[in-house]
């Protein structure tokens, strides 16, 4: 969908003649009271679930959550999934021609942030004819969204779902987030953001970026559980004992040589072949700048105040980017204004990447909150 208006940004810039990519999936009432609005997360889309007829691995990102008789049931309500601005998958961003100059955005693109993003979506469903949501939901940087759509359009939205997320980033999560900008940005072939005109992409940086931030997903137990300290088989071939007095390893600084550097650049090799670098930059950056207290003096439940939302909060006991600790500031700060909120901490030993997988416990948590939305 094209939207010709300015959309004002937090940055004081504004950008128009954008588009936003989306897909929608069940039938919208005649109530207009079955949305739900799916928030997604750093590298994902607007397609959350399904699968594009003729195309092989096509699957939606949380297909395993979201469709007929799943947790969230298409057949009950109507899905909305969006792909943000400054995103690589249809919507404008960075690789999109400046409507202003007809030259492509490059490091030129606008920064956005949470707030935007969701203004954005807000015009979205405007134009799609939802007044108001049965329910936002969106795990990572995509809870961060539903959160904010509480507090940017507190009387549009009924219930919040906010899983694997924070209220903010901890000085941790942005050294990371730093260094894998710094990995793109000094990547010979960024040309400054501008690659683009010299026909070339940053694959180097990418690749490192992805894999700093995929150590960051997993826990430590599911990489010892996954890899230990297996050796990558020579040739595709087992790797042999070593015989009494011969050295176990090949004692080498560049060739890959255990199972888990092998995984990690397979990793790196995938998302640098599908993303865009300067989209990578833009929404880790957004990642950054979200913090809601940060208008309150840093008070989180100053700055919840006015969300009018019921809440369901979900952590997972091995994600230490976004801890379980993390989640409870948002559940203490919505108690202290009293608001409705259900917490579910759920003993997984995924990580972050929990909230992407069929783990029973949390979908049943899910199920059972959604299937008490009145609609």
């Amino acid at each position: 969908m094209r939207f010709d208006a300015d959309l004002p940004l937090q940055s004081g810039q504004r950008i128009g003649g954008y588009t936003l990519a989306y897909e929608t999936y069940g039938e919208l009432n005649a109530a207009r009271s079955n949305a739900v609005l799916v928030c997604h997360a750093l590298n994902a889309s607007h397609h959350v679930a399904g699968v594009y007829e003729g195309q092989p691995r096509s699957e939606g990102w949380w297909d395993n959550l979201i469709g007929p008789g799943k947790p969230l049931d298409t057949d009950r309500f109507f899905v909305i999934g969006v792909n943000n601005l400054g995103s690589c998958f249809g919507s404008t961003g960075p690789m999109h021609a400046n409507p202003q100059t007809g030259r492509v955005w490059g490091a030129d693109f606008p920064v956005v942030t949470v707030e935007d993003w969701v203004d954005a979506q807000a015009r979205l469903l405007d134009a799609l004819g939802v007044p108001t949501l049965a329910a936002v939901i969106g795990g990572s940087l995509g809870g961060m969204q539903a959160l904010a759509w509480t507090l940017r359009h507190p009387e549009r939205v009924r219930h919040a779902m906010v899983v694997a997320s924070a209220p903010n980033l901890t000085a941790e999560n942005i050294a990371f987030n730093e260094v894998a900008r710094r990995a793109i940005a000094t990547d010979p072939d960024f040309h400054g953001g501008h690659f683009y005109e010299h026909g070339v992409v940053p694959k180097r940086g990418l690749r490192i970026a992805r894999m700093v931030g995929h150590i960051t997903y997993l826990s430590d137990d599911v990489m010892n559980e996954k890899f230990g300290r297996q050796l990558k088989p020579a040739a595709d071939q087992a790797v042999p004992t070593p015989h009494a007095g011969e050295p176990a390893y090949r004692y080498t600084t560049q060739d890959v040589e255990f199972q888990i550097e092998s995984y990690l650049r397979h990793q790196g090799d995938k998302f640098a072949e599908y993303f865009d670098a300067n989209t990578y930059l833009l929404i880790t950056r957004a990642l950054d700048y979200f913090d809601p207290a940060r208008a309150f003096a840093g008070d989180l439940s100053a700055a919840l105040a006015v969300a009018q939302a019921q809440f369901l909060v979900v952590s997972f006991s091995t994600d230490w980017r976004f801890s379980p600790a993390r989640s409870r500031e948002i559940v203490k700060a919505l108690l202290d204004n009293r608001r409705t909120v259900s917490y579910a901490e759920i003993d997984a030993p995924h990580g972050h990447d929990a909230f992407l997988l069929d783990d029973a416990r949390y979908h049943g948590v899910v199920r059972a909150y959604l299937d008490r939305v009145s609609l």
